[in-house]
């Protein structure tokens, strides 16, 4: 079933916005970055475990 609204398009943009901020750290070193490999994987972790979950 394919729908068409503005909400399920505001729905979809707002979760592509939250991976792209949440994971940011994974683009540009300048905008968003982990001091340590270690760091790096608890906060990806972290994040895909809340998405999981939802």
């Amino acid at each position: 079933l394919h729908v068409i609204s503005k909400r399920y398009t505001q729905r979809i943009e707002r979760h592509n916005l939250n991976l792209r901020q949440h994971l940011a750290r994974l683009g540009r070193k300048s905008l968003s970055f982990s001091k340590s490999v270690e760091l790096h994987d608890k906060v990806i972790g972290h994040y895909l475990n809340i998405k999981h979950y939802q």
